[in-house]
């Protein structure tokens, strides 16, 4: 996404992100799997009432608010909502109209996407899509980690979300 010229080589770090929500809207969490060079990070969260779609946003978000220093990251998502949101550039068409649809109607969650598109120019940033439980062992593992954390106890509250309890 980003497109600044680089003065070095930039390290790679591979990301698989996923999502999670039981009931949508209900608990829900995000999980994710982060490499680079020989090494693994692996991040989760839960929430007490959420969507499944914000899951997906966060879960990227918290890849790349994880990365202290400018890197290329290609994140894998099993979320087209969120791949073609950056690839296709909806979320900058959103944001351009006051985060408002093609329609004239709200966006959703724009607090998350306002939050993505500031964090992704931070690095250099690749979006792939990656087809859901399909036997992409790191994908799958993203996956368990949300469901894991959606599950948790001490679950927070998603304050940015706005639909009725």
């Amino acid at each position: 996404m980003s497109e600044r010229p680089e003065k070095q080589t930039l390290k790679i770090i591979e990301v698989y992100a996923d999502g999670s929500c039981l009931g949508n809207p209900g608990p829900g969490g995000y999980g994710v799997v982060m490499m680079h060079d020989g090494h693994r990070k692996e991040l989760s969260g839960g929430f007490k009432h959420t969507t499944n779609n914000r899951m997906e946003i966060l879960a990227v978000i918290k890849a790349l608010e994880a990365v202290k220093e400018r890197c290329h990251v290609i994140l894998h998502t099993d979320s087209q909502y969120v791949v073609k949101a950056i690839n296709e550039g909806w979320a900058e068409k959103w944001k351009s109209k006051g985060w408002k649809t093609a329609g004239n109607k709200p966006a959703m969650n724009p607090d998350l996407w306002q939050r993505l598109l500031r964090v992704c120019l931070d690095h250099k940033t690749e979006f792939r899509w990656v087809k859901g439980h399909s036997g992409v062992v790191e994908n799958e593992r993203a996956d368990m980690l949300a469901k894991e954390a959606a599950m948790g106890p001490n679950l927070e509250d998603d304050v940015g979300y706005v639909g009725s309890l």
